[in-house]
């Protein structure tokens, strides 16, 4: 088999690629270990930032996050039994996110694809990645019961952290930073009507909590434990009741309850590895860098990966320059780089550590009220949740 580009995984991030190659003109195939049911229904990321939407828009995948997604204008911070409401238009010029579950992106992009675009092999395990230094770079794979290979001018790695294209890289060559957080996020889905038409981020001295959803009737709501949590050492009504405190505030404010139909716990950790290209062999997504839910941002940070690899290689089929390939690593990484910041703040402003002490907690309500009372302070978060320019 042989294609242009290989792709490996058909998550958000590899499926937009293949879509936004298929549309630039560019062929592809798409090797996905797991099957199709597994790849729509499995729980990921749910907001969408501003520059996310527009690509989406642009790539003939929007119409149904159009239709079905939220658009918010705003989050709320609680601290102190009170509340914070963040402007994003008002302070970013304009600029909102959307709230649309990564399986309806994968639902969309895995349809148009299957419809319109190039390959896409589910159940398609890669093997390994060879001759990345070459000019033919080949994956040997297994799909149903056959080994085969495919052969690529260049393979991009979305295969996540655990994938084999990372592994790909040379030891001499390979560099990663990382930091594991001693907590991590229960989650629950509940079939009731959220509680606030926006994201609600609550720092308390029990820990964080947060208000999301995922339709007008389905709420999605988190919160922190201990990192060796297990789901069913919590029951519903012990959920519920944590919930209750920790988005406690003084103006009569309550929480609605409803049957719980999903719990998992999240681990927090931050991860970059460096460089993201390898010859021909490019890594993007979760395969490069992984962030902690706080701040929203990894499935949109595989967005910019994307958008620059596509931009990287129209741009050397126009102009015959690899300029912007062998940019790859470092344009992607100066984004990486400000979404792990970002990420970082957010996590250590709203979660409390099991070591913290009482100065600690002063500080995080110190930071809060700065951003409560600075529109500088507050516009900085603004302009990084709802997106750094993919540009």
């Amino acid at each position: 088999m042989r294609t242009t580009v290989g792709i490996i995984g058909a998550g958000p991030a590899g499926l937009l690629l293949a879509r936004l190659l298929h549309r630039a003109g560019i062929d592809s195939v798409v090797l996905e270990s797991r099957d199709r049911a597994y790849v729509e229904h499995r729980q990921r990321a749910g907001i969408l930032e501003q520059g996310t939407v527009d690509v989406l828009r642009e790539a003939g995948a929007g119409q149904r996050m159009d239709r079905e997604g939220l658009r918010h204008d705003g989050i709320e911070l609680r601290f102190d039994r009170r509340r914070h409401r963040v402007d994003f238009p008002g302070l970013t010029g304009g600029r909102s996110v959307m709230v649309y579950a990564q399986t309806e992106v994968c639902k969309d992009l895995i349809a148009l694809q299957l419809e319109e675009g190039g390959p896409l092999l589910f159940e398609a395990e890669a093997l390994a990645v060879e001759g990345a230094e070459g000019d033919r770079p080949r994956i040997p794979f297994r799909h149903q019961g056959r080994e085969d290979v495919l052969e690529c001018d260049y393979v991009v790695g979305c295969d996540g952290f655990w994938g084999v294209a990372r592994k790909a890289f040379p030891a001499a060559v390979s560099q990663a930073f990382e930091r594991s957080y001693p907590y991590a996020w229960l989650g629950i889905l509940a079939d009731v009507a959220p509680s606030h038409d926006e994201l609600v981020y609550a720092r308390h001295d029990r820990g964080f909590a947060l208000l999301s959803m995922r339709s007008p009737s389905v709420s999605r709501l988190y919160l922190q434990v201990p990192a060796d949590t297990k789901p069913e050492e919590w029951s519903d009504d012990a959920i519920w009741t944590e919930l209750e405190r920790r988005f406690a505030t003084d103006d009569g404010w309550t929480l609605k309850r409803g049957p719980i139909t999903q719990k998992s716990v999240t681990p927090m950790r931050s991860f970059v590895h460096e460089p993201m290209r390898h010859g021909r062999l490019f890594l993007a997504g979760d395969a490069a860098h992984i962030v902690p839910p706080t701040g929203a941002k990894g499935l949109n940070l595989a967005v910019g990966d994307v958008m620059t690899l596509v931009r990287a290689l129209v741009h050397e089929r126009e102009t015959g320059s690899p300029g912007l390939l062998d940019a790859y690593s470092a344009t992607c990484l100066r984004r990486v780089w400000q979404a792990e910041r970002f990420s970082y703040d957010m996590t250590t402003l709203l979660h409390r550590a099991p070591d913290a002490t009482d100065f600690d907690a002063r500080l995080q309500l110190a930071r809060l009220e700065r951003i409560a009372s600075s529109r500088a302070a507050e516009t900085d978060l603004a302009e990084a949740y709802t997106g750094f320019p993919l540009d």
